[in-house]
C-alpha cells in the first residue's frame, strides 16, 4: 500500500485532516468579498487550506487567482508575477493567454513559453521606459476588471504576503491599500507565515496596510481530530493503532500538520502489518527520524551564538509558549535581559522561533525533540 500520510507539499483531499470550521469560515469570506489575512507558522497548511477553499467555490460564479510571492524580490517582479497569475487563471489556451494578457495590460508585454510537456505559460516584461508604479497599478486593477468583464466574483490570493514588506520601500504596500479599496467584486486573501513581519505590516499604525484586512490566525489541529484521521489510515493497512499512541504522537508534534503527518508517515512505514502499533514503535520512528536530521540540526546549532543556543534550549524544555525575558527563564538558562533580547531577535530573523501570544515557541517541532535529548 502507498503510505497515506503526506507532508512537504500541497496536501490533497485524501490526506487533509479536518479544518471543517476553517473551510466554512474562509468560504464565506470569499462569498462575501472580504479582505482576510490568514497567518500561522510555516508549514501549518495555509496553502493547502486555501486551495481547498478555492476548489469548493462554484466555477460559474467565481474566478480564483493564486499568486505565490515567495520568489519576488521587488516592485517590478511583484507586478510581473501578479500579471502572470491573473492571465493564466483567466485563460488556459495559449492563444487566449496572449489575448487576455494584451487586453488586461498596456505597460506589461506578454510572451508565451512551453514546458517540456508542451504546456503553455505566459511571461511578462515591461515596456521600455515604463516606471514601476504604472505596472503595479495595472496588475492590482486586473482582478476587478476581470470581475466586471466575466460577471463573476474574483477571489485573489496573495501567498507569502510578508515578501512585499521586504522590498526595500513601501510602494507596493501603499498601492495595494489604495487600489483594492473600491474592488467590491473581488475577495482578497493574504497568506503569511512570518508572524513578526505580518504583525508589523498589518498592525502598526504607520504602515499602509494597517487594519486593511480581517485577521484569521490558523492554529494547530486538535488531537481529537487527529485521532480518527490517523486511526482510519492505520486500520485500513491492518496496522491498528491505540488512541494512547496517537496521543503520544500528537504530544510530540503539538498537532502541527506538517510534523504530525511526517511522524505518522515514518511510524506507518516501520509498523508491521497485522500487529498493533506500540509506544515502542513510535519511539523507534522518532529515533529514526531524528537520526536523519542530526547532521543538519548540528550544523544549524553550531552556527548560533551561545545566547541563541541558550534561548533555543530554554524554549525546547519549557512549556510552550515560554517567556524568554522573564526573570525565572533568564536565571534558569544563564541569560541576561539584554542578551536575551538580541538572541530572540536573531532567532526570529532566522525563522527558528515565532511569537505566540505573550510568549515564544520553537517553530521546528523536531528540533525541539532533538534538543530535549541533550
Amino acid at each position: 500500500m502507498i503510505n497515506p500520510f503526506h507532508y512537504g507539499g500541497i496536501v490533497g483531499e485524501d490526506a487533509f485532516c479536518n479544518r471543517k470550521q476553517e473551510l466554512a469560515d474562509l468560504g464565506r469570506a470569499a462569498e462575501n468579498g472580504d479582505r482576510t489575512l490568514v497567518y500561522a507558522e510555516r508549514r501549518m497548511g495555509k496553502t493547502s487550506l486555501i486551495r481547498r477553499v478555492l476548489d469548493g467555490l462554484p466555477k460559474k460564479s467565481f474566478l480564483s487567482i493564486y499568486v505565490d510571492l515567495w520568489a519576488t524580490r521587488d516592485a517590478a517582479s511583484f507586478a510581473r508575477t501578479v500579471a502572470r497569475a491573473t492571465t493564466e487563471a483567466a485563460a488556459s489556451r495559449a492563444d487566449k493567454m496572449l489575448e487576455t494578457g494584451k487586453e488586461l495590460f498596456r505597460h506589461l508585454i506578454p510572451s508565451l513559453t512551453l514546458d517540456e510537456a508542451g504546456n503553455p505559460s505566459v511571461q511578462f516584461g515591461a515596456r521600455s521606459g515604463i516606471e514601476d508604479e504604472p505596472q503595479i497599478e495595472e496588475a492590482l486593477d486586473a482582478p476587478a476588471r476581470l470581475a466586471e468583464k466575466r460577471g463573476r466574483r474574483v477571489v485573489m490570493v496573495y501567498d507569502e504576503i510578508q515578501r512585499i514588506g521586504e522590498y526595500g520601500n513601501d510602494t507596493v504596500e501603499r498601492m495595494l491599500r489604495s487600489r483594492i479599496q473600491p474592488h467590491a467584486e473581488v475577495a482578497y486573501f493574504f497568506l503569511g507565515s512570518r508572524r513578526h513581519l505580518i504583525q508589523r505590516m498589518f498592525m502598526e499604525q504607520r504602515r499602509p496596510l494597517y487594519h486593511a484586512a480581517g485577521h484569521y490566525p490558523l492554529a494547530p489541529i486538535a488531537t481529537e481530530h487527529w485521532i480518527p484521521f490517523i486511526e482510519e489510515r492505520f486500520s485500513t493497512a491492518d496496522k491498528p493503532i491505540p488512541e494512547t499512541v496517537i496521543n503520544a504522537l500528537c504530544e510530540r508534534t503539538g498537532g502541527h500538520p506538517y510534523y504530525t503527518q511526517y511522524l505518522a508517515h515514518d511510524l506507518w512505514e516501520i509498523a508491521p502489518t497485522g500487529d498493533s502499533v506500540s509506544g515502542a514503535m513510535l519511539q523507534s520512528a522518532e529515533d529514526l527520524l531524528l537520526s536523519r536530521l542530526a547532521y543538519p540540526y548540528t550544523v544549524l546549532w553550531e552556527g548560533l551564538t551561545a545566547n541563541q543556543q541558550r534561548v533555543l534550549r530554554g524554549l525546547a524544555t519549557e512549556p510552550p509558549p515560554a517567556r524568554p525575558f522573564a526573570s525565572t527563564f533568564l536565571h534558569r538558562h544563564g541569560l541576561a535581559g539584554s542578551s536575551a533580547h538580541r538572541a530572540v531577535e536573531g532567532l526570529l530573523e532566522r525563522d527558528l522561533i515565532d511569537r505566540e501570544g505573550k510568549g515564544y515557541i520553537l517553530s521546528d517541532r523536531f528540533l525541539r525533540l532533538w534538543l530535549r535529548r541533550w
